[in-house]
């Protein structure tokens, strides 16, 4: 049976690991509550953009700009974002599993596929196993639409160039605290949504020309997917957090009292020893 000294500093070791735990817990709850702010206000506008966009599409002769331009796929970018920090559960571990998959299956379609990793946790797993690209470090503690532009303006450039033929994007979509849903997106060339009233959607009068503003409006579009991606990533990253470290002080608190019970058995058992020693002794003295 272990000592009562080595019991009693496992006890002050994991009671000092739960106050660790907890104050992780309480930052990332206060970070979640703004990065889903932030979530809530990207989409409306995400949403809208690919709608209008849609509308130009299909009214305009999209074929000439090389951004909705359809090509032999021979090589193709994945852009996987992940976090810069770990303890946040299986967040990191499940898309870069994910990214895995998809090289995997899409080794047949692709001649050569590349990776792109945002986040140091996704480059340090995926850098011996994948064709790393290009890799972005800490961007996302401090993430900002300036950056996810330029991110995005080097991707399009890169596509332009036709250094790939297309561009899928992985992340955590942001469902909820305890869920995160892993989302792979085409993002070049640009697929135009299309919405189930378009039917009935009245005709809009442009200015400048639809050629002009599709010209203007579908490197936006990139621009604002990145950006609305990172952002899922953030909350979904907190979200993780948040819940593995309530899951980890939840863990100390069961083993504190566990090693509490193991301390008080072997403290009564080392009281009972002295005192069987102490009777003994007196007994051969008697004797």
């Amino acid at each position: 049976m272990a000592s009562l000294k080595s019991i009693k500093k496992r006890i002050v070791s994991v009671k000092n690991t739960r106050q660790i735990t907890k104050a992780m817990k309480m930052v990332s709850a206060a970070k979640l509550r703004r990065a889903q702010e932030n979530v809530v206000a990207a989409r409306p506008y995400a949403k809208k953009l690919g709608e209008v966009l849609g509308r130009l599409a299909k009214s305009q002769d999209g074929s000439e700009n090389p951004l909705l331009q359809k090509r032999i796929s021979q090589k193709a970018l994945l852009i996987v974002v992940t976090s810069d920090r770990g303890l946040c559960g299986g967040f990191n571990a499940n898309i870069c599993k994910a990214a895995e998959r998809f090289v995997k299956e899409k080794k047949g379609e692709f001649a050569e596929i590349s990776v792109m990793t945002i986040g140091r946790k996704g480059f340090e797993f995926l850098k011996n196993r994948q064709k790393i690209h290009k890799n972005y470090g800490n961007i996302l503690s401090n993430l900002s639409y300036p950056t996810a532009a330029l991110l995005a303006q080097e991707v399009i450039e890169g596509y332009i160039a036709e250094e790939y033929d297309e561009v899928f994007l992985l992340f955590n979509a942001f469902r909820s605290v305890m869920s995160q849903d892993i989302t792979l997106q085409q993002l070049l060339p640009i697929v135009p949504e299309v919405t189930a009233d378009e039917e009935y959607a009245p005709e809009y009068i442009y200015e400048p020309s639809k050629g002009e503003l599709l010209a203007e409006l579908l490197p936006k579009h990139i621009e604002v997917q990145m950006f609305k991606a990172l952002l899922e990533s953030v909350a979904s990253e907190h979200g993780a957090r948040m819940t593995a470290m309530d899951s980890a002080s939840k863990n100390a608190t069961e083993m504190i009292g566990k090693l509490t019970l193991q301390y008080n058995r072997a403290r009564q058992a080392a009281i009972t020893t002295e005192l069987m020693e102490i009777i003994s002794g007196a007994e051969s003295i008697k004797g």
